[in-house]
């Protein structure tokens, strides 16, 4: 996994989704184009929102969007055509802006692929103005989520 989860405190909302790399996925070396990455970590947060139950849906029924406004990756691997993977998003910040931290790990022994980070912010869907206040939907999501995992559960279904 990511690491320890923050001393004792409560646990962070993660998720995880698994992959299988398509041909459309991959560049003409054989491997999983640099790009592709930030899809994958798309895939996972989106699975993390939606357990939240603050996906998209409810995001645009608050009248927010959410841009993605910082991105790293650091490729430790490279996935190839047909390699199936476990990709993880947790979430480490929430009040004021949505901050994410992901692993592609390889199948079935769990070797690191990738890691990386993003950073979305809220934004007003009707004129795009930034929000830089608390998102309380948001607030209250991840709070209510975490009444329901102690600090050493994953929080998924496996």
């Amino acid at each position: 996994m990511m690491g320890p989860r923050g001393r004792g405190g409560p646990a962070l909302p993660e998720a995880e989704v698994t992959i299988r790399v398509a041909l459309h996925d991959t560049d003409q070396l054989g491997v999983v184009w640099h790009g592709n990455y930030l899809r994958y970590f798309e895939r996972a947060r989106e699975a993390l929102m939606d357990a939240l139950g603050y996906g998209y849906p409810q995001m645009r029924a608050a009248g927010l969007l959410w841009p993605v406004v910082t991105e790293e990756c650091k490729y430790l691997r490279p996935l190839r055509l047909g390699d199936e993977a476990v990709v993880l998003a947790r979430l480490e910040e929430w009040e004021y802006r949505i901050a994410c931290r992901y692993e592609i790990r390889l199948l079935p022994a769990g070797e690191p692929c990738t890691r990386g980070r993003t950073v979305q912010m809220a934004v007003a869907r009707d004129d795009f103005t930034a929000r830089l206040e608390l998102v309380p939907e948001l607030c209250a999501a991840v709070a209510a989520w975490q009444r329901g995992h102690g600090p050493g559960d994953r929080g998924g279904d496996d």
